[in-house]
């Protein structure tokens, strides 16, 4: 790995959890709802080691929240979740809550292990992922103008007062998580550079579907 030295260990082989539509970010949380056999065998070895697993979207389409096939193509870049809460259901399905840590580009896809697919990861280029995230100025307002008319475009119910008061960082991680955007447009979230980029590209998706709703006749574009 080039650059500065992460400031934990970050292993050189990495589970992967391929899902349809589904996004993680550094330090962006996530709950997953584990049923399948491999999946479990997985979350198993990630509990008996490191707790480490990758999170990558299928480069095809596929139903959102769904794993893909295998041999599914995948998409290259994807994030690695430290699994940070865990319960087992009475039906033997495993309730986790991944952590983000850090982003990473498939370099090899290794053997298969109990049904789920492992890589070598690369994390060189996003070593910053690991370091406090600078005070980068983002266009907070004009992002919380269009997400207003957009949560009634989705009829995403919202804590409006709560959401105002969340720092940029976990505003525009979580958003960028929960939004329903398609599988390309999070894509691009993920591999976006830095948090002011990030946020430009989501107001770019906001208020694309803003107008295209509006096009239809149905919503009016704040």
């Amino acid at each position: 790995m080039t650059g500065d030295a992460p400031a934990i260990a970050l292993p050189d082989e990495l589970p992967l959890f391929p899902l349809n539509g589904v996004l993680l970010l550094p330090r962006g949380t996530l709950p997953l709802n584990v049923f399948e056999p491999r999946y479990l065998a997985l979350v198993d070895a990630a509990l008996a080691g490191d707790r480490m697993m990758g999170i990558v979207q299928p480069a095809a389409d596929g139903v959102a929240g769904l794993s893909a096939p295998d041999g599914t193509n995948l998409y290259r870049t994807g994030c690695i979740g430290r699994i940070r809460v865990f319960e087992e259901t009475d039906d033997g399905r495993y309730m986790i809550e991944l952590r983000g840590l850090c982003r990473f580009d498939i370099t090899d896809e290794l053997e298969q292990r109990d049904g789920y697919r492992r890589i070598t990861p690369d994390y060189s280029r996003f070593v910053d992922d690991l370091k406090p995230v600078p005070d980068t100025p983002v266009e907070r307002e004009r992002l919380l103008t269009s997400l207003k008319g957009y949560f009634e475009l989705q009829n995403i119910a919202a804590d409006w007062d709560s959401l105002v008061k969340t720092p940029d960082e976990r505003l525009i991680t979580t958003l960028a998580m929960v939004c329903p955007f398609d599988p390309a447009e999070k894509q691009v979230l993920l591999e976006s550079e830095n948090l002011a980029q990030q946020c430009k590209l989501l107001i770019g998706f906001i208020e694309a579907a803003l107008r295209a709703d509006n096009d239809n006749g149905t919503t009016a574009l704040i």
